[in-house]
């Protein structure tokens, strides 16, 4: 359903195009875009079919350094009894040597191996050189994910090409803004069926501007994946079982929502017991179903980085990893108090930074203005730079570095620069750390 039409056999002569890599704890996928198109392309693990899952998982060679990935490694492991390295991501995060035959592996490199073999299948339709941006999504972008991914970007050695991270979230609502405005006039909603079910529920507050978008995310333990019954009526019993539970919840999430469109995704809604809980679903709604959203969503959310279409600009996201708040000074300009802004809200809270100087009017004070954009009041936070040598007006120039350190923690450092040759820097520096809410 998410896939584009367009024949995709042997490679196309893009000049540049844009990669979205959505990296799961079980599953890779693929998609791609050239920088002047707006439909991203999903690739096939297997050539001509529709499916985009790539195991994500390595196998060794006994004996050997010879190494398989994807469904390869899956067929090596039980033919020739190879040694299965499963959960990269997981053992990424931890950090610790995975020991194989004896041999410590670092576990950040064994998942740059499998990213750069699965990467073999994108480089049938796209040579690296013509990769001007890459964007790798993931459930949920801890600090640590940010450091496992940051090392992987390292060692796929890609010149050039921007290099980005984004949470499935994202990508759930960069997918979301690229669809036909009638598809999310409303609430739009995704539930996700693997091992268990989740939902996320995208809403957006017209009221403010930019329009402020949230998702929100329920759990439920109760929709564990079936083992199916071998026995026939067995099997129907459990399928109406798992159908009305799911109708349940179903009716409990839209219940006090106007749902526009509902995106099924997952293997678990492949097997076609979904009957009564999905004609509830499709009453007044569009519903689709497939599971290559989140790539998809990585493309759309790398090309708006590179030039943020009118759409981008009217809306902001405000996830769990997202700053909530502009950050900015107080500031005089052509005699005139005056907002100058340096963090916005919406960015990625590891990326925000800015660097700048300034030149103080008079006093020892500088005044940081924190605007949150979740509805609460504005707050100032005023720095006393202690110690800061008296001279007249307007002959101090401060440096000021300004960078998140947490979701809702902000680290300042202002520099003493002193004013050219009319008076020498004291060599004094103050760090201050602010609470952005």
């Amino acid at each position: 359903m998410f896939q584009s039409q367009r024949d995709q056999t042997g490679k196309k002569n893009y000049k540049k195009v844009a990669v979205g890599y959505d990296l799961g704890r079980n599953f890779a996928q693929i998609s791609y875009c050239a920088l002047e198109e707006t439909e991203p392309e999903t690739v096939s693990a297997v050539a001509g079919t529709e499916q985009y899952n790539i195991p994500a998982l390595l196998c060794k060679r006994r004996g050997v350094g010879q190494w398989y990935y994807g469904k390869e490694a899956i067929k090596f492991a039980k033919e020739e009894d190879g040694i299965l390295i499963e959960d990269l991501i997981t053992l990424a995060q931890r950090g610790e040597d995975v020991m194989v035959e004896g041999e410590a592996f670092d576990p950040a490199a064994l998942l740059t191996l499998f990213v750069k073999r699965s990467l073999s299948l994108l480089n049938l339709r796209v040579p690296f050189n013509q990769i001007e941006a890459f964007m790798f999504t993931v459930e949920e972008l801890t600090p640590r994910m940010v450091d496992v991914l940051e090392k992987v970007a390292v060692g796929l050695k890609l010149g050039d090409a921007r290099i980005c991270f984004q949470s499935h979230m994202e990508s759930f609502y960069a997918y979301t803004l690229h669809q036909d405005k009638e598809l999310w006039k409303n609430d739009v909603v995704i539930f996700e069926y693997h091992d268990t079910l989740k939902s996320l529920c995208l809403e957006c507050n017209t009221r403010t501007m930019p329009q402020v978008v949230f998702i929100e995310q329920t759990d439920y333990p109760e929709m564990r994946r079936r083992v199916w019954k071998e026995d026939e009526e067995e099997k129907k019993q459990q399928m109406e079982e798992l159908d009305q539970l799911f109708l349940g919840i179903v009716q409990e999430g839209v219940r006090d929502r106007i749902v526009s469109t509902v995106f099924l995704l997952g293997d678990g809604f492949k097997e076609n017991w979904a009957k009564e809980s999905l004609k509830y679903l499709c009453r007044n709604r569009r519903v689709f179903q497939g599971n290559n959203l989140y790539s998809k969503g990585a493309c759309y959310g790398l090309l708006e980085r590179l030039n943020p279409s009118k759409e981008w600009k009217d809306y902001v996201y405000l996830g769990a990893d997202k700053l909530k708040a502009n950050i900015g000074i107080k500031a005089l300009r052509r005699g005139e108090d005056s907002y100058y802004a340096l963090l916005d809200a919406g960015t990625n809270w590891y990326e925000a930074a800015a660097d700048f100087d300034l030149i103080l009017e008079s006093g020892n004070t500088v005044d940081f203005v924190i605007t949150p954009l979740t509805g609460g009041n504005v707050t100032n936070r005023i720095l006393a730079l202690e110690g800061l040598p008296e001279r007249p007006k307007r002959t101090t120039r401060l440096n000021v570095h300004i960078e998140m350190t947490a979701v809702n923690q902000a680290a300042i450092t202002i520099e003493d620069m002193g004013f050219g040759e009319l008076f020498k820097s004291s060599g004094k520096a103050w760090t201050q750390t602010v609470m952005v809410q």
